[in-house]
């Protein structure tokens, strides 16, 4: 029998193999039109955090934001190479792919972004 994992703060494991940029770049590819506030819910993290995050893979080239009106639109770039050289031979693309099913399957349980 597996040890039980370690935990941080409401029940939240301590750690996760995705970090919170991976968790916000796959809420935008699956939710395109999302908000700032409901992106931060979806992750765990503060509003702010989420602003920094998406900055950070803005300036990477990860995503481009759109906007359309007062409302912002995200584009993903599923043919940028990972940054850490063990992964830079994959494109974040097949991150993307992984887990399109999942979000579609697990969507009317989390905020729409509308």
């Amino acid at each position: 029998m597996a040890p039980p994992a370690a935990t941080g703060g409401e029940g939240r494991p301590s750690w996760t193999i995705l970090t919170n940029h991976g968790h916000v770049l796959l809420a935008v590819a699956a939710h395109p039109d999302i908000l700032v506030e409901d992106l931060a819910l979806r992750v765990g993290i503060t509003r702010r955090a989420a602003l920094h995050i998406l900055k950070d893979l803005e300036e990477a080239g990860y995503i481009h934001r759109l906007k359309e009106g007062r409302r912002t639109h995200y584009v993903v770039e599923g043919s940028q190479p990972f940054r850490h050289p063990a992964e830079s031979h994959h494109d974040v693309g097949a991150l993307l792919r992984i887990f399109k099913d999942d979000e579609a399957a697990s969507d009317s349980d989390r905020p729409s972004g509308r």
